[in-house]
């Protein structure tokens, strides 16, 4: 899905991982928080709003069975940290408290509670870290790098074969090599033969780079950066023309002055219950109407000057969402 318009301005990005999420059945297994597939449970409809201020969405839920069902529902975040490859730097990580996440059963706020799930290389190594009475958000202790650097060289080698550790280029220096994800879950009850109504609502943290990939000289080397873009968001002509209108059309002190925003959402958890999604709802609010916005969907509705839609039946997602918004911004 590919549109084009002029953009606006803005002067703030924070580099940090997509917002990402979807409701999905889970359980607490012996490796930890597993989602899994819930037979019982139908997913009616699902009405999705994603704007760079507030997500939200709205779940229709049917128990198809003549029994009461009480289940762990999870909703993944993303993993932390993302891509450091070890330099931690000055790198500030979200606290996913601070997203203001609510959850609404039948109109009613619910308790929620946060669950912190360890991998490494795919497999979860949350119960080995506890064991190992290691910090599982490591990022946030700053004597546990010191601490590992101490860690005798028999037990150093166990670690590193276990892929909890990772060493550095020139083996002068080890560092923690996992992924926390934290879910939040719920314990829900679907009443048997009935449906109900779940709404979530949180404020996303979105991604982005100070512009730079899009620009028709990136373009020319698009290893450097566009041919993920490209990929990722589904560009096509039309989008770059319009990018292009609006860049050339600019002085030459203005035309890099503009920011690439992503926001990501996990569709593919919404396939784990039974049956596809019935009905399938989209609304994708890029902010302003001078922005552009480019994302992987077909069959997309302008509905306002903002706004874009896009509606499906017995929808099954098999991979996720993520969207491009640019915006164009001038310094005093």
């Amino acid at each position: 899905m590919k549109f084009s318009n002029m953009l606006w301005a803005l002067s703030l990005i924070v580099l940090v991982p997509p917002a990402k999420a979807n409701d999905s059945s889970a359980a607490i297994g012996l490796g930890g928080l597993e989602l899994k597939q819930n037979d019982a449970i139908a997913l009616d409809s699902e009405d999705l709003f994603l704007s760079m201020d507030r997500v939200t969405v709205k779940y229709q839920f049917t128990n198809t069975t003549d029994k009461d069902v009480r289940t762990l529902v999870s909703f993944p975040l993303p993993a932390l940290p993302h891509d450091i490859d070890g330099h931690m730097g000055d790198q500030n990580f979200p606290d996913w408290k601070a997203i203001d996440f609510q959850t609404k059963v039948q109109g009613t706020a619910v308790p929620l509670q946060y669950r912190d799930v360890v991998t490494a290389d795919g497999k979860d190594i949350t119960r080995r870290v506890q064991e190992l009475g290691w910090p599982v958000q490591y990022w946030l202790d700053h004597d546990f790098q010191k601490k590992l650097q101490q860690v005798p060289k028999p037990e150093l080698q166990t670690l590193l074969a276990e892929g909890l550790l990772k060493q550095s280029a020139h083996g002068t220096n080890v560092y923690a090599d996992w992924r926390v994800t934290t879910h939040v879950t719920r314990e829900q009850l679907f009443p048997a033969n009935q449906t109900i109504t779940v709404e979530h609502s949180y404020k996303p943290i979105t991604g982005g780079t100070n512009g730079g990939n899009m620009s028709a000289g990136a373009r020319k080397n698009p290893e450097d950066g566009f041919n993920w873009f490209q990929k990722t968001f589904c560009i096509d002509d039309n989008f770059i023309a319009g990018f292009d209108q609006t860049y050339n059309a600019r002085g030459e002190d203005k035309r890099e002055q503009y920011l690439e925003l992503f926001l990501d959402y996990r569709l593919s958890p919404g396939a784990n219950w039974k049956g596809p999604i019935k009905k399938f709802r989209l609304v994708v609010d890029k902010g302003e109407p001078a922005n552009m916005v480019s994302f992987c969907m077909d069959d997309v509705q302008k509905i306002s000057p903002t706004q874009f839609e896009v509606t499906k039946t017995n929808f099954e997602p098999e991979k996720d969402l993520s969207i491009l918004i640019v915006r164009w911004f001038n310094f005093p």
